[in-house]
């Protein structure tokens, strides 16, 4: 159980931690998770690319209905985090309880209503994101599992989340690390051991996240964390759930968004490369998350940090916390695109053995590895504004990535290069949300750090 004292213990640690060893040890574990997360998911689609092109191309698919899921559920528990972060930094540990225990309710009833809409409209929903006579065999049984599976998946983002904001991430790291570990051994049993396909794998990705879920669950039941989660504590005013909303906003956008790309992005190269393109795209952005997700992992360390130090008044170290998570995140970046880039040829056909997805998966990850080395200083931003509370900003630059700049871009190009242009939209987005990111950070330096608002 956590005690007064090891809350301010907590407090203490949050505040007088010098900041490259504080966001280390708060980024570690969530990147670990993060890391297990894309594994997992990788993992998927290695085991599913052995069927056929079709289903690899399916699984694409099917990652839309999960990026909605993902939105909502990672969405609420951002909104929730960033006001745990704050009010642990305040002190005030009753608001904090509040807003994660209605985070909680909310998440549930969020993912039962996707679960249900979901199952209700299953084939036209999947024939509208693209899925081709070849590609639904593949697609309906993965896309099934995992909508059951919805309630517990979003309210297991909420419990991940909170344990996070109040800088816990070992435990969070916990319950992720177990089910994704679950999931990878599931995964070639399912699939090929007892010949379940897709579907398979998609048990597989349910039970990892029942069990993420559980043990998750039970920090917080048998209270090892410093915020609770109890029915006595989930809020009746609406209020509470437009500040958690509104907060997490910019994550829903960005998650949101990132569904509907997913899906123009498969239906335009299915348009213009068939299944082998879908295939192909598919594979080269499951590598491409592979060192997003470490850059995700860091920032949510970095952001209960900043939190907890703007929360308390410590306009300098919250500075502190994002200059040191750019510095270590672009170096991450441009490690990983060049490594990448040097084999990226032997990548693809280490996930596929079709000559054809694999030529035009390279040719896709060149594109993506050229802006990788931008991505650490545009994701820090948006998570500096939308971890001390700036809904407006963060939700215009969460929407910039996928929606502002790619949507135009992945039905434009194509129409200049061809497939060719497909390829290579996700890398320009990324680079023209780069340098709309630029004037952001300046004018919150000036206003909020060393001006007159940083009093």
């Amino acid at each position: 159980m956590i005690s007064l004292n090891q809350s301010d213990a907590q407090y203490k640690k949050m505040m007088e931690t010098p900041i490259p060893r504080l966001i280390t040890t708060l980024s570690i574990p969530t990147i670990i998770s993060s890391l297990i997360t894309v594994i997992y998911n990788t993992a998927d689609t290695y085991f599913v690319s052995q069927i056929d092109k079709s289903a690899s191309a399916a699984v694409g698919v099917v990652f839309s209905i999960m990026s909605v899921i993902q939105a909502l559920g990672f969405g609420l528990g951002v909104g929730a985090g960033s006001l745990i972060s704050r009010k642990l930094g305040a002190k005030d540990n009753a608001a904090a309880d509040k807003y994660a225990s209605s985070a909680f309710a909310a998440s549930i009833l969020v993912g039962t209503i996707i679960a249900i809409v979901g199952l209700s409209f299953l084939e036209p929903i999947l024939r509208f994101l693209g899925c081709t006579d070849t590609m639904l065999p593949h697609a309906i049984p993965y896309a099934r599992f995992i909508l059951i599976a919805a309630p517990l998946n979003c309210a297991t983002f909420v419990l991940n989340t909170t344990l996070r904001s109040e800088g816990l991430a070992f435990l969070s790291m916990v319950g992720i690390t177990t089910g994704g570990i679950l999931n990878m051994i599931l995964d070639p049993i399912l699939i090929n051991g007892f010949s379940m396909g897709t579907g398979g794998a998609a048990i597989a990705t349910m039970a990892s996240q029942t069990v993420s879920f559980s043990i998750l669950f039970c920090f917080f039941l048998f209270k090892k964390s410093i915020v609770k989660i109890n029915i006595k504590s989930v809020s009746r005013r609406f209020t509470d759930y437009k500040a958690i909303v509104t907060t997490g906003i910019p994550t829903i956008f960005r998650q949101g968004l990132a569904s509907i790309a997913s899906a123009a992005l498969n239906i335009q190269a299915i348009d213009y490369g068939g299944d082998a393109a879908g295939a192909a795209i598919t594979i080269a952005n499951k590598v491409y998350m592979l060192v997003r997700n470490i850059i995700i992992g860091l920032g949510q360390g970095f952001q209960p940090a900043a939190g907890y130090n703007y929360g308390a008044g410590n306009k300098k170290r919250t500075w502190e916390c994002f200059t040191f998570s750019v510095k270590v995140g672009s170096a991450i970046c441009l490690t990983f695109g060049i490594f990448s880039a040097l084999f990226a040829e032997e990548i693809m056909w280490f996930f596929c053995d079709d000559a054809e997805v694999a030529l035009l998966g390279t040719q896709t990850l060149y594109f993506l590895c050229a802006c990788i080395p931008l991505m650490a200083f545009s994701t820090f931003v948006n998570q500096l504004y939308q971890g001390l509370g700036f809904k407006i900003q963060a939700t215009f630059l969460a929407s910039c990535r996928q929606g502002i700049f790619f949507l135009p871009t992945v039905f434009v190009f194509p129409l200049l290069f061809d497939l060719t242009g497909v390829q290579a939209s996700q890398s320009f987005a990324d680079i023209c949300t780069f340098f709309i990111s630029i004037p952001f950070i300046i004018i919150f330096y000036k206003k909020y750090i060393v001006g007159k608002d940083s009093k």
